[in-house]
C-alpha cells in the first residue's frame, strides 16, 4: 500500500489535519509545529491530540512528519540563533510525545562560513544536548540541495552527523527527491544512487521521503520544487521511486507548490502509478 500525503496547515489542531489529509486521500501528513519562520507555538489540546491518533489507527496511517521551522539552524555562528534552536527543538519533541510514534523532521543547518567540520560539529552538540532515550519520537535529518553552505546535500555529512551522536538510535533520515536531484544524485540511476546512500549511511535508517519535482536540472544545487510531472526529474521517474522494493513501505509527502485541489489529484496520480 502506498503511504502518502503532503504539508498540511496545523492551525486548526491535529485532528483537523487527519480529516483534511483524508479529505485528499492521504493516510499521512507533514506539519509545522510552530511558524515556518520561528517564533512561539501554539498551546496542544491533549484531547485533540488523542482524537488524531484514534483516527489515524482507525484509517491505518503511516507516521506522520513534524517539520521543524526554517530558521533552526544548529550550525550557525551565531550563539543566539544556536540557543533559539537548541531551544525550539527541545520543546518541539517535548510536544510531539503527545503523538507518540511519528517523526519530527529538521534542515541540519549552514555553516556560514565556518565549514563543513565546525558545521558538523555544532550539529551533534545540539542533538546530545536534546535528544533523550525516554523520547518516542524518530528525529530526521533531511537530505539537502547544497545550495549556499547548506551541511547535508552529501549523504557521507549526514553520516557523520549520526556517527557522532550518543542515542543515534533516534536518528534517521528524511529523503526529498528534488533535493537529491538538485546535490547531484541521480534517481533515473536510482538502484546506483540507493546503493550510495546504504554504503555511507544505510538503508534502514531511511525513514520517509519529500516526493517532489524539481524546476532544475542535476546538480544544480538550487532546491526550487516543482509539481510532479511539471520539473527535471518527470512523473516515470518518481513512479520508479515510489516503486522501488527498498522505498515503497516508507511514508511519501508532497511538498510541491500547490493548493488541497492539487495535492489531492498528485495523490491520485500517484497511487494510479504504484504497484502493489
Amino acid at each position: 500500500m502506498l503511504h502518502i500525503g503532503c504539508h498540511l496547515s496545523s492551525s486548526n489542531g491535529f485532528e483537523a489535519m487527519g480529516k483534511t489529509a483524508l479529505s485528499i486521500g492521504a493516510d499521512t501528513f507533514q506539519f509545522f509545529t510552530r511558524n515556518p519562520r520561528g517564533g512561539r507555538a501554539k498551546e496542544i489540546d491533549p484531547q485533540d491530540a488523542a482524537r488524531l491518533l484514534t483516527l489515524m489507527k482507525e484509517h491505518h496511517f503511516a507516521p506522520i512528519i513534524a517539520h521543524a521551522p526554517y530558521t533552526l539552524n544548529p550550525a550557525s555562528a551565531d550563539a543566539k540563533t544556536r540557543d533559539f534552536a537548541l531551544m525550539t527543538f527541545a520543546d518541539d519533541l517535548k510536544r510531539m510525545e503527545y503523538v507518540p510514534g511519528n517523526l519530527y523532521n529538521f534542515h541540519p543547518g549552514s555553516h556560514v562560513g565556518q565549514g563543513i567540520d565546525k558545521g558538523i560539529e555544532l550539529i551533534i552538540h545540539t542533538l546530545n544536548e536534546i535528544l533523550d532515550p525516554k523520547q518516542h519520537t524518530t528525529v530526521l535529518l533531511e537530505t539537502m540541495a547544497g545550495k549556499g553552505s547548506e551541511i547535508g546535500s552529501r549523504f557521507d555529512e549526514l553520516k557523520r552527523i549520526i556517527d557522532g551522536v550518543t542515542h543515534n538510535e533516534l536518528l534517521g533520515v528524511c529523503l526529498d527527491t528534488c533535493h537529491v536531484n538538485d546535490a547531484g544524485y541521480s534517481l533515473v540511476k536510482l538502484d546506483e544512487t540507493l546503493t550510495q546512500f546504504d554504503k555511507q549511511v544505510g538503508l534502514p535508517l531511511l525513514k520517509a521521503l519529500h516526493i517532489n519535482d524539481s524546476l532544475n536540472p542535476l546538480g544544480s544545487h538550487k532546491d526550487r520544487h516543482a509539481p510532479i510531472g511539471q520539473g527535471t526529474i518527470g512523473t516515470q521517474t518518481l513512479a520508479n521511486v515510489i516503486n522501488h522494493p527498498a522505498l515503497k513501505h516508507l511514508p511519501f509527502c508532497l511538498e510541491t507548490p500547490n493548493n488541497l485541489d492539487g495535492y489531492a489529484r498528485e495523490i491520485k496520480l500517484l497511487r494510479g502509478l504504484y504497484r502493489e
